[in-house]
């Protein structure tokens, strides 16, 4: 077993080298890594982002090997209808309440202690994000400060057998703007989401960083299930969003929207102008909260 200072030796090194984020909760893919047979307590193997990759490869990161690693039998993400649940928003497995009794988290995904006011050097500069070390080009989490992060997202296909999800029957369901900024983050499900099948549903948590670094996109795997629900309403057949800040002057897709696929070598669906980052916000037509507007 790693002693104290190894561990912390480690995280260090994750949070500094690695500094990407992913939502911890029972019910992820990919919890224990993919070793088989093995709990590792130290992961960071989902946190990782895809970029450049074909389809093959970013779809449900099985670049990775993750689509392979589903949770443990019982394990599953509750989305009450009508309410909320809560994610760990972390750099890696140990900065979260599922390893080590919690014994190494704080209020912020790397496990360290920040101001309530984080932010990177003044003025903002594409090379000056905000890290524990303001000189590494990315930061943390691909950001200046609490007000530019992208905003992140929940998807959800009602599918048990996640060879029969698609970009078409994956929806958008739940938006979170000004994320991920704190460990704990929490999302708000639609009132009508309807029950899922025998053996649950399939569930993404969604990000796309807004500068700071690499341009590139995250997809994470969760086994999820609907409680608190007898709607009979259906998810309409999902559409590619599109860039649509008031000053683009093109109309927001109403609806059931697919996940933003971009900057990948293929499988893409957006195309924003030069230079804009296509998050999970106003500008790719996503208000704050429930997206209570995508059944048929």
């Amino acid at each position: 077993m790693k002693t104290t200072t190894a561990i912390i030796a480690t995280l260090v090194s994750a949070g500094n080298v690695q500094a990407h984020v992913a939502a911890w909760v029972k019910g992820m893919y990919c919890l224990n890594g993919t070793t088989p047979g093995q709990e590792d307590l130290n992961t960071n193997t989902a946190v990782d982002p895809l970029y450049q990759l074909p389809k093959s490869k970013w779809w449900m990161q099985a670049d990775r090997g993750c689509d392979k690693f589903p949770p443990a039998d019982g394990d599953s993400l509750a989305l009450p209808a009508g309410g909320s649940f809560t994610v760990e928003l972390a750099h890696n497995r140990a900065q979260t309440t599922l390893s080590y009794d919690g014994k190494y988290t704080s209020e912020w995904p790397d496990g360290q202690q920040h101001p309530e006011d984080w932010h990177s050097p003044l003025p903002p500069s594409p090379d000056k994000c905000l890290d524990a070390n303001p000189d590494k080009l990315g930061g943390a989490m691909h950001t200046h400060n609490e007000t530019d992060s992208a905003g992140s997202a929940f998807a959800i296909s009602y599918n048990s057998d996640i060879s029969k999800v698609t970009m078409e029957n994956l929806a958008v369901f739940t938006v979170l703007q000004h994320t991920p900024w704190k460990r704990l983050a929490t999302y708000q499900v639609p009132k009508d989401l309807p029950p899922c099948p025998e053996g649950g549903c399939y569930c993404a948590w969604l990000w796309v960083p807004n500068g700071c670094g690499q341009p590139n996109m995250y997809m994470q795997n969760l086994r999820c299930h609907v409680t608190n629900s007898q709607s009979t309403k259906k998810v309409a057949a999902a559409k590619a969003p599109v860039y649509c800040d008031s000053a683009s002057g093109t109309p927001c897709v109403k609806g059931a929207k697919q996940m933003v696929a971009w900057n990948q070598a293929d499988g893409n669906n957006v195309v924003p102008p030069a230079g804009v980052y296509p998050g999970y916000n106003e500008k790719m037509g996503w208000s704050n909260g429930a997206q209570d507007d995508i059944f048929e």
